[in-house]
């Protein structure tokens, strides 16, 4: 019971790693083609990038579903992943890109850093040339409020 529990938490927290390599060398890589739409005005609801959360989606549920049944620590690991998937979209879709409005004037530090960090992310609108990759772990020069990025968190 326990390892399941260990094989869970490091499967959310590993994913942090995972979407960190992936949006710097792969979204911001080579396949650019399909991540650029997120870092430009979106004309309706979905944008390209959207792909990506089916792969991602993808990859909880076929350990879930399908290798869960070679081993039961992969059912643990696939929920794991989806937990992540879970909190990524509630951090990245509603809270800082407000695609559902939902969550305004955010109070908390912690929040108030992550969105700051993610729009400092999106000031570059190229391949080349964005900082802070990661999503869920704020790099601890993002993690204070200076006059120059407090506009930033006006949603």
């Amino acid at each position: 019971m326990i390892i399941n529990l260990i094989v869970l938490v490091v499967s959310f927290f590993g994913m942090e790693f995972i979407a960190w390599f992936s949006h710097k060398y792969i979204m911001h890589g080579f396949l650019w083609s399909l991540h650029k739409s997120h870092h430009t005005k979106r004309d309706g609801f979905f944008e390209l990038n959207d792909v990506f959360v089916i792969i991602f989606a993808s990859l909880g549920l076929m350990f879930i579903f399908v290798l869960s049944n070679v081993n039961e620590l992969f059912l643990w690991s696939g929920i794991g992943i989806s937990l992540y998937g879970i909190g990524y979209f509630l951090m990245h879709d509603i809270l800082v890109h407000q695609r559902f409005k939902l969550i305004r004037n955010v109070k908390h530090k912690y929040l108030k850093s992550l969105i700051r960090t993610h729009k400092i992310h999106h000031k570059t609108i190229s391949k080349e040339g964005a900082d802070a990759f990661g999503f869920l772990w704020v790099p601890k020069r993002f993690r204070k409020i200076t006059k120059s990025n407090s506009d930033l968190l006006s949603n």
